[in-house]
């Protein structure tokens, strides 16, 4: 019999790649990880991994057990979410959130629930989109708040579903004194983006490209409140969304960009734990504290 937390081990390893982040995203000793492995092979009977340089590599055998694990692990989410709709909050709810979310809606969300489930715990995290998805997927978080560009759709992984929370107006943003009147007028300027491999920053580039130049990016900041003091010194422009606002009115001059762009913010579980009374009562409050924003900050005037 094969037990389901050594099959979580297996899983993981078939995610992440390695025992060393195995062990770290489990807060596991590396040489704990690696007995477990080898009890499971034991109980399996067949070799499930061989060392491939500093890695270890599955084999075939392994493949298809932890291709098995995943659908256990996911059944056994299941179970815990029937049981816990019989006994609402017993479990506490992961989110992770990216930096805008954090600021603009969580807050609001959080007081929605705790006049609706005030015995429902929630912890929080703030989290690229790029890692919150894959944590998600391995168990690390039961609900993220992530965002899609225009044009740049992120993967659907099997096994997790999205719920759109609503969109966000991607608009330049450029110093108080700066008087450009379009994008193209930016060319000679020094520019702050997030991150190289980030949907944001990768976005970014293809829009000054289309509009006929390569950016001059100096500052490469993930802290959108970083960019924000940036421009607002007059040391840069910048494309950034409107909840990077917050409730503050902008230190900075808005530019709408060509066609009016938004960014696409929604929430991603798993199938299997999406029901569950408390990832469903914040996935609500979440909307709901969207909505009210939406309604009290629609329409930010562009000068």
């Amino acid at each position: 019999m094969f037990e389901l937390r050594r099959l979580r081990l297996l899983h993981e390893l078939a995610l992440r790649g390695t025992l060393a982040s195995v062990a770290e995203a489990l807060s596991y000793s590396p040489s704990t990880i690696s007995q477990q492995l080898a009890q499971l092979e034991k109980d399996a009977g067949v070799p499930l991994m061989i060392p491939d340089g500093r890695r270890l590599r599955l084999t075939e055998h392994g493949v298809a057990l932890a291709a098995h694990a995943a659908r256990a692990l996911e059944l056994e989410e299941q179970i815990r979410g029937e049981l816990e709709s019989l006994q609402p909050g017993i479990a506490p709810v992961r989110v992770a959130v990216l930096q805008t979310a954090a600021q603009a809606i969580l807050p609001n969300a959080l007081t929605l629930l705790a006049g609706r489930e005030p015995g429902l715990r929630v912890e929080i995290a703030e989290v690229p989109p790029e890692e919150g998805l894959f944590e998600l997927s391995a168990r690390g978080f039961d609900l993220v708040i992530a965002e899609q560009y225009p044009g740049h759709t992120r993967a659907h992984v099997r096994g997790l579903e999205r719920e759109t929370l609503g969109s966000d107006p991607i608009r330049l943003a450029l110093p108080p004194a700066d008087r450009a009147r379009q994008l193209s007028d930016l060319e000679d300027r020094a520019w702050v983006m997030e991150p190289p491999g980030t949907a944001a920053r990768q976005w970014a580039l293809q829009q000054c490209r289309a509009a006929g130049f390569e950016p001059d990016v100096r500052f490469e900041i993930a802290d959108l409140t970083a960019q924000v003091r940036l421009i607002a010194a007059g040391r840069a422009v910048g494309v950034l969304p409107d909840l990077v606002w917050a409730d503050i009115d902008p230190p900075v001059r808005l530019l709408d960009l060509p066609g009016h762009p938004v960014r696409e913010i929604f929430t991603a579980a798993r199938a299997s734990s999406a029901s569950r009374t408390g990832i469903r009562a914040v996935r609500n409050a979440l909307q709901d504290a969207f909505a009210e924003r939406s309604d009290t900050r629609r329409g930010h005037r562009t000068t």
